[in-house]
């Protein structure tokens, strides 16, 4: 059962992250990267702030011991600070097909950290698995469309550390989430990226400042969704299937993000739904529905 629950979650949260993408086209044309980033992680933080005041019904319901809001907040600076940071840089440096193409590799850094912090064993089951869907995506996205290195290098490295960092804030989020409250690990892990985050948007906002006259209603539900869905409600739904199932199972969840992110090209962008969209699909959810069986055998 936490099993099937936690892969509910860790698709779910995938694919609430493969939609934010038409959002975050319209709210990018006004509101730069890391000032975005910045609301992102506020308005998550409160909405996940009043849900716990809401559970506990005082502001006591918010304290941890010191270690552990050390610990919470040093695994946000990690995920949501340098990760969604460097994803940041890269797509602005690099281009977008590099980014879905390098970003990808994230699913197999999650492997080499739960093996390496998690003492995981990486059954062959697994590795077909995460290989499957890992062709799945190259076959959707066409690698011979990237352009790596040359003017790109830059934006290129930026992509691969977010990959990188990634695969390392999932493991670290199980590792405290098993023995903790998963609402106050994201809470604190959000507050924890704020820490790279505030820094970077004063000075891209002394470099490129917001014109108010552009914001809209359209922009601010934009920011408002990213904040609180995207942000609040996927990385909750996120953290809490790494808490319920082993990261080499719950690694396979991401590939749900470059999947529905796809299908909605087809269905909002009209965008043609080719033989590769077919394809790569199908090898995504075989690689994702082997995986979940043989948690289950």
């Amino acid at each position: 059962m936490e099993t099937l629950r936690g892969a509910v979650y860790g698709l779910s949260a995938a694919s609430i992250w493969g939609g934010m993408y038409v959002v975050s086209d319209v709210v990018l044309d006004t509101i730069p990267p890391f000032s975005l980033l910045t609301l992102r992680l506020l308005l998550g933080a409160l909405v996940l702030a009043l849900l716990r005041l809401g559970q506990s019904g005082n502001p006591e319901g918010l304290k941890l011991p010191g270690a552990r809001v050390v610990r919470y907040l040093g695994v946000g600076l990690v995920g949501f600070g340098f990760s969604l940071g460097a994803q940041f840089v890269g797509t602005a440096l690099s281009t977008a097909i590099n980014g879905a193409l390098i970003t990808s590799a994230s699913p197999a850094f999650i492997l080499l950290f739960a093996a390496l912090l998690l003492r995981e064993r990486l059954q062959p089951v697994h590795l077909t698995a995460i290989s499957l869907a890992t062709i799945g995506v190259l076959v959707i996205i066409n690698p011979a469309q990237a352009e790596l290195g040359g003017p790109n290098f830059l934006g290129d490295v930026a992509l691969a550390i977010a990959a990188l960092t990634w695969g390392l804030y999932s493991v670290l989020a199980r590792l405290v989430g098993r023995s903790g409250d998963t609402l106050l690990v994201t809470l604190y892990a959000l507050i924890g990226g704020l820490f790279v985050t505030i820094p970077a948007s004063f000075i891209e906002l002394a470099a490129n400042p917001v014109d108010t006259n552009q914001i809209d209603l359209s922009v601010i539900l934009g920011v408002l969704y990213l904040g609180i869905v995207s942000t609040a409600g996927a990385m909750w739904l996120w953290n809490r299937a790494f808490a319920l199932v082993a990261a080499s199972t719950a690694s396979l969840f991401f590939f749900a993000q470059p999947l529905v992110g796809a299908l909605l090209s087809v269905a909002l962008l009209s965008q043609a739904m080719t033989s590769a969209l077919w394809l790569g699909s199908a090898l995504i959810v075989l690689g994702v529905l082997i995986a979940l069986v043989s948690r289950r055998a």
